[in-house]
């Protein structure tokens, strides 16, 4: 089966790249053989700093009357230490040379128990994270779902751009059944389900934008719920792996990102495409290569499109330790991503326990950042709205309260005035009754 599954999915692939495109969480062909020297790209002038590279697509054009968003403001101090800030290379003093076959544009080599970052590249560059963001969706179902429940899929479902673990119309799943479907094989369809069930694509969108701030990850903004590049897109190897290790705490998600393979549900035919059988279930297998060819891999996940190309994220366990990789804008050169992972994970647990460039940080403990960002609303300040307008009703509120304060301490004082005239008085009436 898994001979098949490989023919079926190589073949798509090559279809794919030859019109142009390919689906988040694909993977395309090896490339042919090259002499040209392979050379790890340079981002020590800090190209990416507020943005990621232009979209060689139009994935990220504007429906009619929207905009893009601008880009988000960063922070006035790199969230996990000061070396992060660093746009190069970042590695701890003594350490011996990096692996030379790294084509990963930026990468975070992180503890995942410490949350120690052990090494990094363009940590805080932002760039397209594809599918590998479907580890915030996951987070914010295991927050909000029930795994246990059912649901149906919908044609839409079945229909939805990209990647898919292979839902029907009419098919019944359950949640947990939709996050193997989501994790192992990165189905965009998985996640279409799963964010209608959070409130609708938009509703998702939000809910794991607001999550990845809760987390400090003040990199990412995500534009789709599947990873499918949209306007505003961006994250970073740092965020990723924030990311990740706060999924990776949740024995749920680590129990799915390690998992080989399972049955999985088929659907009910569907009369107006003339099937005649229903469409019987079948084994899923996990699409991350270096759980099955690394010693101590505990999984990770996949990610491709056009314009954010390879992305990878992926952790493994040795001598007492678990390390992570997050890999942004990768490329099959020289090597394929799980094994640019797999070089650095090695380099990772060759060092000593002790090293370390910066931190993961714990969740709600994000650095300030620049006056572009609006502020935090305290008690004195009345919240905005949406647009970042004051609320006018809530200006009010506010100043009624201030004058309201005001008030209530002057007529305090005017009444213990009063009573104090007054109790002179009554004792004067008395003083004259004696005499």
């Amino acid at each position: 089966m898994r001979t098949i599954r490989g023919f079926v999915v190589a073949s798509a692939s090559v279809v794919l790249v030859l019109m142009g495109s390919a689906p988040v969480g694909a993977q395309p062909p090896e490339p042919p053989p090259t002499t040209t020297p392979f050379a790890t790209p340079d981002t020590d002038n800090c190209p990416f700093a507020t943005s990621p590279p232009p979209a060689i697509d139009l994935s990220e054009v504007p429906e009619p009357g929207q905009t893009t968003p601008p880009a988000l403001p960063v922070p006035a101090e790199a969230i996990g230490g000061d070396a992060l800030a660093e746009c190069g290379t970042v590695t701890p003093d003594g350490a011996p040379p990096l692996p030379a076959d790294i084509s990963a544009t930026g990468w975070v080599l992180a503890d995942l128990d410490s949350g120690d970052v052990l090494a990094a590249k363009d940590p805080h560059g932002r760039y397209r994270p594809a599918s590998i963001i479907k580890i915030l969706l996951a987070l914010v179902v295991l927050d909000e779902l029930d795994l246990n429940r059912t649901t149906v899929a919908t044609a839409e479902d079945a229909g939805i751009e990209g990647s898919s673990v292979g839902l029907g119309k009419g098919g019944v799943y359950t949640n947990m059944q939709l996050m193997q479907g989501l994790v192992m094989a990165s189905g965009n369809d998985a996640a279409h389900a799963l964010a209608a069930q959070l409130g609708g694509n938009e509703a998702a969108v939000e809910k794991m934008n607001a999550k990845a701030t809760s987390l400090g990850a003040l990199d990412t903004r995500t534009a789709s719920p599947s990873g499918l590049d949209g306007p505003g897109m961006s994250s970073s190897a740092y965020d990723m792996a924030l990311i990740f290790r706060s999924a990776m705490a949740d024995p749920t998600f680590a129990e799915l990102i390690s998992t080989e393979m399972v049955d999985f549900p088929g659907y009910p035919r569907d009369p107006a495409i003339t099937e005649d059988v229903d469409r019987p279930g079948f084994a899923l297998s996990n699409d991350n290569q270096l759980l099955y060819n690394y010693d101590g891999a505990l999984g990770g996940k996949t990610g491709f499109t056009d314009s954010a190309r390879q992305t990878f994220v992926g952790a493994a366990a040795r001598d007492g330790r678990r390390l992570a990789v997050t890999l942004m804008l990768g490329d099959v050169l020289p090597i394929r991503p799980w094994e640019q992972a797999a070089r650095l994970l090695d380099y990772g647990f060759a060092l000593p326990v002790d090293s370390t460039v910066g931190v993961l940080v714990d969740q709600d403990s994000a650095a300030p950042v620049t006056s572009t960002r609006p502020a935090v609303p305290t008690l004195a300040s009345p919240p905005t709205d949406p647009a970042g307008q004051t609320d006018p009703a809530a200006s009010a509120r506010a100043s009624a309260l201030k004058a309201g304060g005001d008030t209530v301490i002057r007529i305090g004082f005017a009444v213990i005035g009063a009573l104090i005239v007054l109790g002179l008085l009554l004792w004067a009436r008395q003083l004259n009754r004696r005499r």
